[in-house]
């Protein structure tokens, strides 16, 4: 190849500066689209051939002109989208400008909360019970036969945005009349109570080559609609869950049509001990979950991405980085005030104090996954009674 290699990310959101850096340090042109709002945003400025903003909110038609125009003097090599509301675009612009990667029927498989449902019920998963909110006679069919309560969930929205929980067929037939021209673009699915887990991967060839287990302390799900403190940490790789969970995620990503790059993917384990598929998405997870990750196993899983984007361009093959066997992970909570001081915690294992405007949170590290645990549970704790803050569910993840 002549010239150096030019990678297009998009994001609608500030992140995946690790990614651009990444990108750049091997070699590539980097250009960044994104909104006129984050043209201030902290932005690897100094890697960066080009920044280019456009407004919010423009549909995806008007997106492919501004990247098409932008296309007349540049040849893009690789569409990569930061964010997950920036997937859509991103696989029509590539089906459209005829350029390497997942396309929208692939990237339905990561959005679309009902696709993927089908993808893996077609390699016999275990997920919940579920279906489509199409044909009245079909749902009403389908509560006759599963119990309630039901999780009413939109499609193609990501973490715990929009989901209803619903007690009844009334309440259920209700809402779908206030929905109305809407309801098509929501699933519903059993409810199952449990532990939620989530492995995070790299994905080369096809083939899950990199997975860390870990585990939710409170539901996301409740954290965001109850308030309260997130924690998650990495579990013991000699443990029964984390081998059960990486079997099951091994054989999940393929059959939803992952070829290469990162995703987050979250279970949940019933009462029955079963284990059941929730939803996954190719890209890195939020909440700093990248950070826990990186502490305990010495994977960053931006820049693993950006490495595997541009082996891919070159034809070389992806190799992973060595891994490190520690464990780590977090606590964190919408506060109070604008800047939490958690100078009050001062164990030997904190690695990093969290900077985010009105949160609190700390990750913590050890060789001994049992210590981690402890730290983060009681964490969880004095943060409720020190920091937290409660707001009303956004309509959009803010990051």
């Amino acid at each position: 190849m002549s010239e150096a290699p030019r990678i297009l990310c998009i994001t609608s959101y500030e992140k995946g500066q690790p990614f651009m850096r990444e990108c750049a340090a091997m070699g590539c042109r980097v250009v960044l689209l994104t909104v006129d709002k984050l043209h201030d945003a902290d932005w690897p400025r100094d890697i960066l051939e080009e920044l280019v903003t456009m407004p919010d909110g423009l549909t995806v038609e008007q997106i492919t002109n501004t990247v098409t125009y932008l296309a007349r003097t540049r040849h893009f090599d690789r569409i990569v989208a930061l964010d997950e509301f920036d997937m859509e675009a991103a696989a029509h612009l590539r089906e459209h400008m005829r350029i390497s990667g997942m396309g929208r029927t692939a990237v339905s498989h990561f959005r679309d909360k009902l696709a993927m449902r089908y993808a893996a019920r077609a390699v016999g998963i275990g997920q919940p019970e579920f279906t489509r909110v199409l044909f009245h006679d079909e749902v009403r069919a389908w509560m006759d036969r599963v119990p309630d309560p039901w999780m009413l969930k939109p499609r193609a929205e990501a973490s715990a945005i929009g989901i209803r929980k619903i007690h009844n067929q009334e309440q259920l037939w209700r809402t779908l009349e206030e929905l109305g021209d809407r309801q098509s673009f929501f699933v519903l699915e059993q409810f199952i109570p449990g532990d939620i887990f989530h492995v995070d991967s790299i994905v080369s060839d096809g083939q899950v080559i990199f997975a860390a287990v870990s585990g939710y302390g409170k539901p996301p799900m409740q954290v965001m609609h109850e308030g309260g403190v997130f924690t998650t940490r990495v579990l013991d790789r000699a443990s029964k869950e984390t081998r059960d969970l990486t079997a099951m995620n091994a054989e999940l990503l393929p059959a939803l049509g992952m070829v290469r790059g990162v995703n987050h993917a979250e279970f949940i384990r019933g009462a029955d001990g079963k284990y059941y598929f929730l939803e996954a998405a190719a890209r890195v997870g939020g909440a700093f979950i990248a950070d826990v990750v990186e502490f305990a196993t010495g994977v960053n899983l931006w820049r693993e991405w950006a490495r595997i984007e541009v082996t891919g361009i070159r034809g070389d093959k992806y190799q992973l980085p060595p891994q490190k066997k520690l464990y780590a992970g977090s606590a964190l909570c919408l506060a109070k005030t604008a800047e939490p001081d958690t100078s009050m915690f001062t164990d030997a294992e904190i690695v990093l104090r969290l900077k985010k405007h009105h949160h609190a949170g700390l990750i913590v590290q050890s060789e001994k996954p049992e210590r981690v645990k402890a730290l983060v549970d009681e964490y969880a704790v004095r943060f409720a009674e020190a920091y937290l803050a409660v707001e009303p569910v956004p309509e959009r993840p803010t990051a």
